[in-house]
């Protein structure tokens, strides 16, 4: 089952009205306005319930002359309930978040930097941020003490915005400094995404 169909079934099945519908539909079909009567809501708050959990495949309908009768899809129900179950066995590279952590580190660095490495622009969003400046970071070796001027042009190998990365690199404790000197601090001060 698609990790987005599973998302989208919890979201339907997590709403209070939503869960009740469906245990009066275990008894057997019903209407709208039967169903409005027994959880004493409007009949458009009904519709608007009905609307979600047939998107998300757990009920579906049968007209009676005039009247719109809803059931409860039990088999889809099932599926979908047992699915979350299977999830770590069908995702086994993704179930401890690296490989996610890595796709996603690698979609930010190509949005974010050229193909000849230069940089394009510092992201808004912290977390993409961090990612860009850890990328940065790597080139500079640990315990190396580095003028602000080495600092300068190491940055504007990757990008002409030397002073706003400098300073990220404080901000972000990627780096600290002294009378000038810059020296990497240890990884786990690191800014954390």
């Amino acid at each position: 089952m698609q990790l987005d169909r599973l998302v989208h079934f919890h979201k339907a099945v997590g709403d209070v009205t939503r869960i009740r519908i469906i245990a009066l539909l275990q008894s057997g079909p019903l209407h709208g306005q039967a169903l409005a009567g027994k959880l004493g809501v409007t009949p458009p708050t009904i519709t608007h319930h009905i609307t979600k959990l047939r998107e998300a495949d757990l009920i579906y309908e049968r007209r009676d002359k005039n009247t719109i009768y809803f059931y409860l899809n039990e088999k889809s129900l099932t599926q979908q309930a047992q699915a979350i179950l299977n999830v770590g066995k069908s995702l086994p590279a993704a179930a401890d978040g690296k490989h996610e952590e890595a796709q996603r580190k690698a979609s930010v660095e190509s949005s974010f930097f050229n193909k000849d490495g230069t940089l394009k622009h510092l992201p808004a969003q912290r977390k993409k941020k961090l990612v860009v400046l850890e990328r940065l970071i790597k080139g500079l070796e640990p315990r190396r003490k580095y003028t602000e001027k080495e600092i300068n042009e190491y940055i504007r190998k990757f990008h002409d915005d030397f002073a706003t990365i400098r300073r990220e690199f404080i901000m972000n404790h990627y780096m600290y400094r002294e009378n000038g000197i810059y020296e990497l601090n240890p990884p786990e001060m690191w800014g954390k995404s």
